[in-house]
């Protein structure tokens, strides 16, 4: 496994700009959720679970609203024995990466809007969700997803 990775790495350097941008997990400036969060200003704080429980995978909380231009703490505890993502996008972009998970799920995510925890891992994104809409959070580990590891933020004006 480690070595799929390395040459995954290897492959994604040397190709450089010639790689699918679906390859790397919403780099850049395009971010469909919002934008990352200033550390210097003020947010709400909001605790995530990653668990599963009796064959059903899930979030708890697994619905946030929030207001336009509010800025989240998300504080991620992934309580379960198994690797979880939290990966923050709209419903098109998460599912199109999810196609790609499936072809590389040794994928691992250290993103300005994902994560990947490992068993009883923890970790934070900060995000200002400057668009109004219904975005999700979801695992995009193969099977995850369908297993309900999913979970709505609705954006109020």
């Amino acid at each position: 496994m480690i070595r799929s990775v390395l040459s995954l790495v290897a492959t994604t350097l040397a190709l450089g700009a010639g790689v699918p941008a679906a390859l790397h997990a919403h780099e850049g400036p395009h971010f469909s959720a919002g934008e990352p969060g200033d550390p210097k200003k003020p947010a709400r704080t909001v605790e995530i679970l990653m668990k599963e429980e009796y064959g059903a995978m899930e979030y708890v909380p697994n619905k946030i609203d929030v207001k336009r231009n509010e800025q989240i703490r998300f504080v991620l505890k992934n309580v379960d024995v198994q690797t979880h993502e939290f990966l923050l996008a709209s419903v098109a972009d998460n599912q199109k990466h999810a196609e790609v998970m499936k072809k590389h799920p040794e994928m691992e995510h250290d993103d300005p809007n994902g994560k990947s925890l490992p068993p009883k891992g923890t970790a934070e994104i900060l995000w200002r969700f400057s668009k109004p809409g219904t975005f999700e959070f979801a695992c995009l580990i193969p099977g995850h997803r369908e297993a309900g590891m999913v979970g709505t933020v609705v954006v109020k004006k």
